[in-house]
């Protein structure tokens, strides 16, 4: 994330990669393909136990953060899963936390925010349209009845979905966006698991058919969410190129290692003029990544009026560099590069998906574009 941490930080940092490579190392990952859970037992509790889902909540809800900029340092730990294609719903379990925290209710703080900071209970943000694209309050409509209210609707490629015990639910209602807390158990919500490209985390999609749910079941108020939907989506988005730019940051350091190893006519590849001036330009992009982020980062834990517009830039630069380094990197490597045993097609499959959640490069440079009214 930042290129100069704090000392708080740092510290963050080095625990949670000696966790991951502990726990869940890329190894680990791979054995997990095809499982019904690609999380390791004990790895949520974990976890929380290190602070991982609690860093957007304030102390006095059981919260907190060691640097006091908990954007900051959630977007340090996503950085380094990202790095180790670490699976489980990070993102979403913090955006659920977040909101839970600034608009839930005190039942909702014990019932589901604090089994959420300890690893209990799994949660995610159900806010696409049938086809996983971003669209909030569109895809599912929520109607007033019997001093509650009915749900229905369908998201697609909702991540953690399949394992979730909790489902934040934004949608339509007749006074405007509205977002509920929906527990997976309740009748009419059923979860259909998805094969994904990204095959190191788990997607499905949510149909809710007449969902009945109560008053209580309301985060925030009745046609008021607009406001919190986009900072979820600001806080989501940032913590999301964090992933995003540490895929990126440990691809290009597999390759660069790769190029230093591999030798060919008496001496390694990247002595040579061609592969030097790609390692050189594929650098250039990993630390362009990085400085973007921090600056979403920056901009969004700060409030800054522009901060919508800068997470938006950031997002779609950071995809469409994914994309590219991935493909740099695999003329690197060859032709061993696209076999399956190598973990290079990992890092492309995260890279791609990333770039798909919370809205692609082109939707957002439209949305840049509605900013300035163009």
């Amino acid at each position: 994330m930042e290129l100069a941490l704090t000392d708080d930080q740092e510290l963050l940092a080095g625990t949670a990669v000696r966790f991951m490579d502990e726990a869940c190392p890329l190894a680990v990952v791979r054995q997990m393909v095809g499982e019904p859970s690609d999380l390791p037992p004990g790895y949520l509790r974990a976890a929380a136990e290190l602070g991982w889902f609690s860093l957007l909540v304030p102390e006095e809800l059981g919260g907190g953060s060691v640097s006091g900029d908990g954007l900051g340092d959630a977007a340090v730990v996503a950085e380094e899963r990202g790095r180790r294609l670490q699976p489980g719903p990070f993102v979403p379990m913090n955006v659920v936390a977040a909101a839970l925290a600034a608009r839930g209710s005190a039942e909702q703080h014990r019932h589901v925010l604090g089994p959420l900071l300890d690893g209990a209970a799994v949660a995610t943000w159900v806010a696409s349209d049938s086809r996983g694209r971003w669209a909030p309050a569109e895809a599912i409509s929520a109607e007033p009845d019997a001093g509650g209210f009915v749900l229905s609707g369908r998201a697609g490629a909702v991540q953690g979905a399949a394992e979730a015990d909790w489902l934040l639910v934004t949608a339509a209602a007749p006074a405007g966006p509205s977002q509920f807390v929906v527990a997976s158990s309740t009748p009419g919500l059923s979860v259909r698991p998805l094969e994904s490209h990204d095959i190191t985390q788990r997607f499905a999609d949510v149909e809710l058919d007449r969902v009945a749910v109560a008053l209580d079941a309301l985060v925030g108020e009745v046609g008021g969410a607009e406001e919190d939907i986009e900072r979820q989506f600001r806080q989501a988005l940032v913590l999301s190129v964090a992933e995003t730019v540490g895929t990126l940051d440990g691809l290009f350091e597999m390759t660069r290692r790769y190029a230093v190893d591999r030798s060919a006519f008496g001496r390694p590849i990247g002595s040579f003029q061609a592969v030097k001036h790609q390692l050189a330009d594929l650098s250039l992009s990993v630390e362009a990544a990085k400085a973007v982020s921090a600056a979403a980062t920056r901009a969004v834990q700060g409030g800054q009026a522009e901060a919508g517009e800068i997470a938006s830039m950031a997002k779609a630069w950071v995809a469409d560099a994914g994309i590219e380094v991935a493909q740099g990197c695999f003329q690197i490597f060859g032709g061993i590069g696209y076999t399956w045993e190598h973990d290079l097609h990992l890092f492309l499959r995260r890279l791609t998906m990333n770039g798909l959640l919370f809205g692609q490069g082109d939707w957002h440079r439209e949305r840049i574009c509605r900013i300035h009214g163009l």
